[in-house]
């Protein structure tokens, strides 16, 4: 019977066979064990001499790192193995002989894992990165679904931007200027007008010349968007969705966890309500820090976050940013003209903002005087603007960088890690 690795647990003492490869081996003279992968998981296959025809036993002596194969055998539970079970094989037929695999056990350098970053993604350590990442998406599905949100596809194409043209992709669309999306919210809140809440998860870009381990070229964005819904609503939403990814995470890849050596006892805290403090207290505390660099009007950068972050064991939001350094969209405070209704969400452990938030404004003449005085008045979001004119309500919404919360929830220091082919500053192969 052939059967997949993460399938064992159902046929203990039963002969299967699994199409895998060959992740790495050792033997001596009497016994080889052979570290098997399939895909949805790994195993060890244990090769008895004494038990198996010489032929079998010279095969698998011999074969390289990568082969693929055909591994037939008696699954055993083992309670040494992280994974819990073993195959007693009976017999291995070679698929395709890997001659010269590039990636060795031994350490390699980044440059070079990311040069055969195609090969790398085959390792233990990223197989479970990529699985905790599968797993939060799965998540994000199922929290969104049950709630009653849409899924929407905005555009990757598009001929304005939510915040400014500077850091985008510029291309041309036949005779016209066309930007490769930083963000789906514009669109995402002209669906909420038809169909209420909606979330959309796809591709961003910023051409942002960043080389901190906290930035890609193209990330991945949950973005939500709520009408009839203000700012303290949606903040509730995004720690019970929060809470819920992270808790998943830890019911579901508990192995992924382990083989990435993650303290889980800082994820189990994670459960909502987040702490929350606004912005002008985030600066009075960065003040008592020793931060006397920052002055309020001033935005925070990854060290200001951290210092922040450090203070609690959960996400915390910082609120009511100044109006000034935050995009047009956004709905003013209701008693200060010079902050607006808006959050960013700071992991724990340095791991910076991964959402941004805000109450939209919903009125059409200060939205219009916000598109003045931005220079926003091409007619590029005219439409936008007419969101405003027929039957407005209050909205919110916000997004969530996929990448930065991977990182974040199975504790890699890097987000080149968390993506299957990262795009990062100087890097666009393979």
């Amino acid at each position: 019977m052939k059967i997949t690795i993460s399938e064992v647990n159902k046929y203990v003492g039963e002969e299967v066979t699994i199409g895998a490869w060959l992740a790495n081996k050792r033997s001596s003279g009497k016994i080889a064990f052979l570290q098997l992968r399939d895909g949805t998981g790994f195993i060890q296959g244990v090769v008895v001499k004494a038990e198996v025809v010489e032929d079998v036993f010279q095969k698998a002596k011999s074969i390289t790192q990568e082969t693929s194969l055909y591994v037939t055998g008696v699954v055993r539970e083992d309670e040494r193995s992280p994974f819990g079970y073993e195959l007693t094989v009976t017999n291995v037929e070679v698929i395709h002989e890997a001659v010269d695999y590039p990636i060795t056990p031994k350490e390699h350098g980044t440059e070079f894992l990311m040069d055969h970053r195609h090969l790398w993604l085959r390792s233990k350590r990223q197989h479970a990165v990529m699985k905790i990442r599968n797993e939060i998406i799965r998540a994000t599905y199922e929290f969104y679904n049950d709630r009653g949100f849409a899924k929407v596809d905005p555009p990757i194409l598009t001929g304005s931007a939510p915040e400014g043209t500077t850091e985008l992709f510029a291309t041309k669309y036949f005779d016209e200027d066309a930007y490769l999306s930083q963000s789906g919210q514009l669109y995402m809140e002209a669906a909420a007008m038809a169909l209420g809440k909606v979330f959309s998860f796809g591709p961003t870009f910023r051409a942002e010349k960043s080389k901190t381990r906290r930035h890609l070229i193209e990330f991945w964005m949950i973005e939500p968007e709520m009408a009839f819904t203000e700012h303290e609503e949606s903040l509730k939403v995004q720690e019970e969705y929060v809470s819920h990814i992270v808790q998943s995470v830890l019911k579901n890849c508990q192995l992924e966890l382990k083989t990435l050596g993650r303290d889980t006892s800082k994820l189990e805290q994670i459960k909502a309500p987040f702490p929350r403090i606004s912005y002008d207290e985030a600066i009075e505390f960065l003040h008592e820090k020793g931060f006397d660099d920052i002055k309020w009007g001033d935005d925070f950068g990854a060290p200001h976050e951290t210092a922040i972050a450090e203070s609690y064991d959960k996400p915390v939001f910082i609120t009511n940013y100044p109006k000034a350094i935050k995009p047009f969209y956004m709905q003013p405070a209701p008693d200060r003209d010079d902050v607006v209704l808006c959050a960013d969400l700071i992991a724990p452990e340095g791991y910076g903002e991964i959402i941004g938030g805000s109450e939209r404004i919903h009125d059409y003449e200060l939205l219009k005087q916000q598109l003045e005085a931005h220079g926003l008045t091409s007619g590029a979001y005219e439409w936008y603007l007419e969101l405003r004119k027929y039957g407005s309500v209050p909205h919110s919404g916000f997004g969530l960088g996929l990448e930065r919360t991977v990182a974040w929830i199975s504790g890699v220091e890097h987000v080149r890690e968390t993506i299957p082919f990262p795009r990062l500053l100087n890097r666009l192969y393979p």
